[in-house]
């Protein structure tokens, strides 16, 4: 009789927590029933919504990239002629000072080579060639010999920079390549010249060429002894595509880029394109394969970018320079 009890005792409980639970339920579907009449976008509006993503965009633009060489070096007189006198003696007079401007044949210095008790006529000393006098290291009452020199002329108005080759650079070296020459003394002007003279030999302590590039000199601003920065370019191409290297993402072996589509405008994203990349110069990649000129990409913020992300273009970065 006990055993019938418990039992139903037992049943008893099961059965109210069966209802309780059914009624918990009941009342939760009620009142999801109640609050989507009262607002039928609730649930819609519970969902996660998709993350937009804030980044830059700029075009890609279709022009010219050139590979350059950098390198240094002073600025000389194209040609240079020591003045030497054929007597030895006093320099009893000086025609020119540094600066002046001479003929072939003028006259430089006078030289006496007269002796105690010995009487000559002066020697006159005339320029080998036309040209500006670089150097004067003879002065008034100086006692020079024919080894010394009394003046150094620079002649004509040419001017070059010898520059030196690393070995490893040697293969992109010819004649003629144009070359971009600036200096400190004229911050933002870039001068031309090109490649006149090539080193038949490599030094054999620094492994490095010797090459020599004529400088166009107009007004005559450039000195010699200056030093000049040259970008020798030795390679150049035309009409390529071409965008920020830094736009470029690389991930699991491939390069690809995100191009802004603007299908919808309420609502860009951004879309996957794979490319094949070219030279990069100074930040510059060419684009080989996969762009076209002037479409739309995103230069920054693409690091969390994957196919079809949302994007909010916060601003656009200005193009690349054509030349």
């Amino acid at each position: 009789m006990k055993k019938v009890r418990y039992g139903a005792a037992v049943a008893a409980v099961l059965l109210i927590t069966a209802l309780g639970f059914t009624g918990c339920e009941r009342i939760k579907e009620t009142y999801n029933k109640i609050k989507n009449r009262i607002n039928p976008g609730a649930q819609a509006a519970e969902a996660p919504s998709a993350p937009v993503y804030a980044v830059y965009t700029s075009s890609a633009v279709q022009g010219q990239i050139r590979d350059y060489l950098a390198l240094s070096g002073n600025i000389f007189a194209s040609s240079m002629v020591d003045v030497y006198s054929d007597a030895a003696g006093k320099v009893s007079k000086l025609y020119v000072v540094i600066g002046s401007r001479v003929w072939k044949d003028g006259p430089v210095a006078e030289v006496d080579p007269s002796r105690p008790g010995m009487e000559f006529v002066p020697s006159l000393v005339k320029a080998p060639v036309s040209g500006t006098v670089v150097a004067l290291p003879a002065q008034l009452g100086m006692t020079i010999s024919q080894a010394v020199p009394l003046a150094r002329i620079s002649g004509g108005d040419g001017l070059e920079i010898q520059l030196h080759v690393a070995e490893r650079f040697i293969s992109k070296i010819a004649l003629n390549l144009p070359c971009e020459i600036t200096l400190d003394a004229w911050p933002g002007e870039v001068f031309r010249g090109s490649i006149i003279e090539i080193s038949p030999t490599l030094d054999s302590a620094s492994r490095t060429m010797e090459i020599r590039v004529g400088v166009e000199n107009p007004g005559a601003r450039l000195k010699a002894g200056m030093f000049a920065k040259a970008r020798i370019i030795t390679e150049r191409k035309e009409n390529i595509v071409k965008i920020p290297a830094s736009a470029v993402v690389n991930r699991f072996g491939e390069q690809y880029v995100f191009i802004a589509d603007k299908a919808d405008p309420a609502s860009p994203v951004a879309r996957k394109r794979i490319i094949v990349p070219g030279i990069v110069i100074d930040g510059v990649m060419e684009i080989q394969q996969g762009l076209a000129p002037d479409e739309d990409i995103v230069v920054r913020g693409q690091t969390l970018l994957e196919e079809g992300s949302r994007i909010n273009i916060i601003e656009r970065v200005a193009p690349l320079s054509a030349n």
